[in-house]
């Protein structure tokens, strides 16, 4: 597929099932009502756990999985996207619902689907490429530090004096509570988590979450252990999704505008990603726009039925596309099955047990943080790369992950300035007989005599605005000829450079003659009214036509000198 096939399938604001579905065949549909069965399953402890580790009661994650999942499904831009709380929100959640309420949560959850409607319909499903990598993984191994963190004290059965919201104070408290860890609770944690890393190495076939929630359940129940169950610890639900609309004010809205935005922004992010990783895997090229505007309707949807914030979940969205799952019918069969547990079975997964919980979180936080790619950055990358993704790590973990990625964004544009500004340089040719196989070299041109030629080569914009300012070091000159093939981009500082030494040349009587302006450069001089100071007669298409306005000028300064 040509690029400009792919920018075009990118931008196509129409779901996937209504393209799909014609070509619909029953044999596809036994595959993904079978695919999305087996998600179903899957997905339901670790939406639990998911909504405990979120701060919310476990119906709160079913509901964002039956909700978001089917929306998704439904509008999405992917073929196999199966969408659902995951654990890149889990702090987040928790910080909001800890500072602001449930009410406040679901304000800033719905202002974020509308941002991601309105990034969607702008066509701004391609730039989330441009945030980089090193902050992707930076935040993502902190999310998972923070949640491994988080979930010590149910894995070990401790008892916390106080109630820790951020990750330092809840080490502080392990540390001091760590005597009181129970027996039983860490023999339970340690078996499931047994479960969870072995199982699938011999029986992938069968979840190897549901294995560990089956026998967790059956330890405690059938040996009387005394363990925290879900059921000690929260009243659970088994009522359906209820339409339920905050109370919005101005103040209130202003206030919550900064979950909204870190919530839209990793959501996309993630959304994106987990859409890229099942195009590798079936084939197939995802509509991101239509996967953004989906997300922003599933993330409204959600927060107005009682969820809490969805994004695509890669795990889920590979185990579809493992078990057969080809169109979006396996991602809506997957949010009706996990709705029919909800209403029939909710009172028996209420007795999973808390170290349990903790364990899938576990394997959840091990297989998000990624430290692959970080050990590959630590050994390739430069210096400045390997800052950003530990700065952003370690503020993710010890403040949030708004600072974490408004710190990383910061540090990686000034990185990038830097070395945008290290590589733009001007310099100076003169007419030198030299042998070259580019016939456009200026070393192999005529320069007139009372003419210097400069070359720019990289970006003009405001960090390199500083090497320009030599340009008209020799004043008992004509002209003045700066060739501009090599810029591809300037900015407001750069087109200002440009005219302060035009300004320097007028008041020494030099004319300026561009060569080769590109296309951006071209309409931003245009539209700062730079052209009609010049002349347009002095912008030339080419370095030949360039030397030979030079000549002509050189020609009519002395025939004016001689009268």
């Amino acid at each position: 597929m040509s690029s400009q096939a792919k920018t075009s399938t990118e931008q196509k604001l129409k779901p996937k099932l209504f393209s799909v579905i014609k070509n619909y065949s029953k044999e596809q549909f036994f595959k993904d009502v079978t695919a999305g069965v087996i998600v179903a399953i899957i997905a339901l402890p670790l939406s639990i756990a998911l909504a405990l580790a979120s701060g919310v009661a476990p119906e709160q994650g079913l509901y964002t999985a039956i909700v978001a999942g089917f929306i998704v499904a439904f509008l999405g831009g992917s073929r196999v996207q199966i969408a659902g709380p995951t654990a890149a929100f889990a702090t987040i959640v928790a910080g909001i619902v800890a500072t602001q309420g449930m009410d406040g949560l679901v304000i800033s959850t719905i202002i974020a689907g509308i941002i991601m409607m309105i990034m969607g319909f702008c066509r701004f499903g391609a730039l989330i490429k441009y945030i980089p990598g090193t902050i992707t993984s930076g935040f993502t191994f902190g999310i998972a530090v923070t949640i491994l963190l988080g979930q010590i004290k149910d894995f070990f059965g401790l008892t916390f004096r106080h109630s820790p919201i951020e990750t330092v104070d809840k080490v502080k408290e392990i540390v001091l509570c760590f005597n009181t860890l129970n027996p039983q609770a860490l023999l339970v944690g340690v078996v499931s988590l047994a479960i969870l890393v072995f199982w699938p190495k011999k029986l992938e076939k069968i979840p190897a979450s549901l294995i560990a929630v089956i026998v967790g359940s059956v330890m405690v129940g059938v040996f009387g252990m005394k363990v925290n169950t879900i059921d000690t610890l929260y009243d659970v639900s088994n009522e359906l999704p209820r339409f339920t609309m905050p109370h919005f004010t101005f103040e209130r809205v202003r206030a919550l505008l900064p979950n909204a935005f870190t919530i839209a922004i990793l959501a996309s992010v993630e959304s994106l990603l987990s859409c890229v990783v099942a195009d590798g895997m079936i084939g197939s090229k995802h509509r991101s726009n239509m996967e953004l505007v989906a997300q922003g309707a599933a993330n409204i949807g959600s927060a107005l039925f009682g969820g809490i914030p969805a994004t695509g979940a890669i795990a889920r969205t590979a185990a579809n596309v493992k078990n057969g799952g080809r169109t979006p019918v396996s991602g809506m069969v997957h949010s009706v099955v996990v709705l029919v547990i909800l209403s029939l079975l909710m009172d028996k997964a209420s007795l999973i047990p808390m170290p349990t919980i903790a364990a899938i979180l576990f394997v959840v936080a091990y297989n998000m943080c990624g430290w692959r790619n970080i050990r590959n950055t630590i050994k390739t990358a430069p210096k400045s790369d390997i800052a950003v993704l530990f700065v952003t790590l370690i503020f993710t973990v010890v403040f949030d992950l708004v600072v974490a990625i408004g710190v990383g964004m910061v540090m990686a544009a000034l990185l990038f300035m830097k070395r945008m500004a290290d590589v733009t340089e001007a310099h100076a040719w003169v007419d030198i007989d030299d042998e070259d196989t580019d016939p456009d070299n200026i070393l192999l041109k005529k320069i007139p005599h009372n003419t210097r030629v400069f070359e720019i080569n990289g970006p003009m914009f405001f960090a390199a605005a500083d090497k320009y300012s030599y340009m008209l070091s020799d004043e008992n000159i004509d002209v003045l000829c700066i060739r501009m093939r090599n810029v591809p981009a300037i900015d407001a500082a750069g087109v200002e450079a440009l005219m302060g030494i035009v300004r320097r040349c007028e008041k020494h009587n030099v004319k300026v003659i561009f060569s080769h302006v590109n296309e951006q450069p071209m309409h931003a001089m245009e539209k700062a009214g730079f052209i009609e100071q010049v002349g347009k007669e002095n912008f030339c298409d080419h370095i030949d036509t360039a030397l030979i306005r030079a000549e002509e000028i050189e020609e009519m300064l002395s025939s004016q000198k001689a009268c």
